[in-house]
């Protein structure tokens, strides 16, 4: 597990068969890296029951028939274009579970706002303080998608922003990294020091905020389920999260529709979905990923719907006030 993953022959398998519909290649996150690291960053269970037993909101949902064909909630929403757009790096930490859910929750309130609310939240004040009592989550080794959202809506999140930059209240506190030496821009990621962050309840990046004041809430968390209701509620609320289980061949995802195709289980990851379309006569969910810009297609991919058990692990809740 300590020796670097090989993930040449996937790439080959992948690009050399003539059904694919994905294009694979080297991501620099990815190279170099061991099974034991990768594995330690996808953080969360991939199981539908838990979002089967979420309960939904209240009111009756109606599936109107003129759902577009695709759908970009950074097109849809230019003026939050800043913030679903910006892709993070949850670094050697499986605080996936904690990015999927703050980023939608951010875009959420940006958009309930009509861009008034640009912000960043921070995904560190979530990762620790969203901890095994209030969330069943482990920080650094793992969470639900679902808790987060109740937390959200019990706790609220503070702003925070990448790590280094200034302005807000908690910011994440690992910075992007690749694991190959030739990354021109990233540090390594065996040289960043996983700093797990602490639920501290004070405003450790800006002393100018009170963290109980700077608390950003959701009203309520629900599970989604069905291809219709999922795009309907992205169309009329915005992002959700999701998860889905990662194989060997996702870390070599370069453009296209991926669906799974060589390679085993790596664990189970949550990201956020922010749209949908066809592509070569493909369903695909639109989704950016916390892996840096440098991954994939600039952070984001396109995932058949229903591959990995991606369309059983949607959740979402509405901005609160």
């Amino acid at each position: 597990e300590e020796m670097p993953l090989d993930l040449s022959t996937h790439i080959e398998t992948v690009n050399s068969n003539p059904h694919s519909n994905w294009v694979a290649g080297v991501n620099n996150k990815f190279e170099g890296a061991s099974l034991k690291e990768i594995k330690s960053i996808m953080g969360t269970i991939v199981d539908p029951d838990w979002t089967i037993n979420m309960h939904p909101r209240g009111e009756a949902r109606l599936v109107t028939d003129d759902l577009p064909a695709s759908f970009d909630a950074r097109t849809a929403w230019p003026e939050c274009d800043s913030v679903i757009n910006h892709v993070r790096d949850q670094s050697n930490c499986g605080s996936c579970w904690a990015h999927g859910t703050t980023e939608a929750l951010n875009d959420r309130i940006c958009i309930a706002t009509k861009g008034q609310f640009t912000t960043l939240l921070s995904v560190s004040d979530t990762t620790a303080c969203c901890n095994f009592l209030s969330c069943s989550s482990r920080g650094c080794n793992g969470g639900q998608v679902g808790t987060p959202w109740k937390w959200f809506s019990n706790t609220g999140v503070v702003t925070g922003g990448d790590y280094g930059t200034t302005g807000t209240c908690y910011n994440y506190t690992m910075e992007q990294c690749a694991h190959h030496v030739d990354s021109k821009t990233l540090p390594l990621c065996d040289d960043v020091k996983q700093v797990a962050p602490t639920c501290s309840k004070t405003c450790v990046d800006d002393d100018t905020r009170k963290y109980s004041d700077d608390k950003h809430f959701s009203d309520s968390s629900y599970g989604v389920r069905g291809v219709e209701n999922i795009k309907q509620e992205i169309q009329t609320y915005g992002t959700v999260t999701s998860a889905f289980t990662v194989y060997e061949d996702f870390l070599t995802y370069k453009s296209g529709v991926y669906s799974h195709q060589t390679g085993s289980a790596l664990g189970g990851h949550a990201i956020k979905t922010i749209g949908w379309g066809t592509e070569n006569g493909q369903d695909y969910w639109l989704c950016v990923n916390s892996w840096n810009n440098t991954w994939g297609d600039m952070g984001t991919f396109k995932i058949l719907m229903g591959d990995s058990g991606i369309n059983g692990q949607m959740h979402a809740g509405l901005p609160g006030k």
